[in-house]
């Protein structure tokens, strides 16, 4: 007989961040301007489409973006991001070495993005959605 119900907690596997793409990445630069151009410390997996949050921390300057959402617009390099944000009125950002770090979060990979785009995909696709990478 099959026992239906929770796995014990013991028996599942857990969960790592690392173990997900698209990731959260380090910044190193923000160009400020009618959009924005976040570039990160190692090369980044996003895609256009995807949201995406901004976190800094106070002491590195350009307060303004702290939590604030945008949608990647196009990708420059692989370590660059441009992003859908208007910051041309915000302050300079200030690359320094405090204990917190400013970083680009993935977010939204359920209801943003479009799906199917180009109708060569046998399931809906969202752009940046969270794939598991976690090894076998």
């Amino acid at each position: 007989m099959a026992i239906s119900g929770p796995i014990a907690l013991y028996s599942n596997v857990p969960i790592h961040p690392e173990y997900y793409k698209p990731r959260s990445y380090q910044i190193s630069n923000i160009t400020l301007g009618q959009t924005t151009i976040i570039t990160t410390v190692k090369n980044q997996d996003y895609v256009i489409g995807q949201q995406i949050r901004v976190l800094v921390p106070n002491g590195y300057g350009c307060q303004q973006i702290n939590e604030m959402t945008a949608f990647v617009l196009s990708l420059p390099s692989l370590n660059q991001v441009e992003i859908s944000l208007d910051s041309t009125k915000f302050d300079p950002f200030l690359m320094l070495s405090l204990r917190q770090i400013p970083q680009i979060v993935a977010i939204g990979d359920v209801n943003t993005g479009h799906t199917n785009l180009d109708n060569k995909h046998t399931k809906p696709w969202i752009p940046g959605s969270f794939r598991n990478i976690s090894p076998k």
